[in-house]
């Protein structure tokens, strides 16, 4: 798998062993997440806004409405940086200082396109409603050509991104060990609860298996 390329935006400077050069680490953080931020300048204002993606290949997809700030701003040429983090334990260390979170997170930086051609944006709005259930795309009425028209669709190429990731056992003081204080980590996990029916479903549906199974975890 091709590392992923060192640049000034995405060096790291502040504990440089957390870096991870694997680009499949990017993929799998990316198809692991749910929600992404999206950093820009809007005017004079800095904005970060959370959003829905998907990802084809080297691509990110984001999506929403024409009217949108943040699609506008990025559509016209705003540099854009997007952060997905996923928080795997809270770390319980002996000492309060070094208490931590074990997680791993992937930062994009770039300019996206507005996508104009009409297989690529059904290709990616495919993409974004596999990503919240996979498989869902083939259950489902999908967009017809308003919709689609009426839905903004832009890509960001992955070439410029970091990952950084921590894990394992807290770091105490070698005297801090001999404290006895319980220490540890708690894992954390996205596992959805029981589905609620629409008030209007059809009797006898049930809910798709994959929309009641635990995210992959990589």
């Amino acid at each position: 798998m091709e590392a992923l390329g060192s640049t000034a935006r995405t060096r790291l400077h502040r504990v440089p062993k957390a870096a991870v050069t694997d680009r499949s680490a990017l993929h799998a953080i990316l198809d692991e997440g749910l929600i992404c931020h999206v950093g820009f300048v809007s005017g004079d204002t800095p904005v970060v806004i959370p959003t829905g993606y998907g990802r084809v290949g080297e691509l990110l997809y984001l999506h929403g409405s024409p009217a949108s700030r943040m699609l506008r701003a990025l559509g016209a040429g705003a540099p854009a940086c997007v952060t997905v983090t996923l928080l795997d334990g809270l770390v319980l260390a002996r000492s309060a200082v070094h208490h931590s979170m074990n997680y791993r997170s992937a930062v994009v930086f770039g300019q996206a396109r507005l996508v104009t051609d009409t297989e690529e944006r059904v290709e990616a709005l495919r993409r974004f409603t596999d990503h919240i259930v996979p498989g869902r795309w083939d259950q489902v009425r999908q967009p017809d050509a308003r919709e689609v028209g009426a839905t903004a669709v832009l890509a960001l190429d992955l070439q410029e991104a970091s990952v950084k990731t921590r894990s394992g056992p807290p770091k105490d003081d070698d005297e801090d060990y001999a404290l006895p204080i319980w220490a540890g980590v708690v894992p954390l996990a996205l596992i959805p609860a029981a589905p609620v029916d629409d008030p209007r479903l059809l009797l006898g549906l049930t809910p798709p298996l994959a929309a009641t199974a635990p995210r992959p975890h990589a």
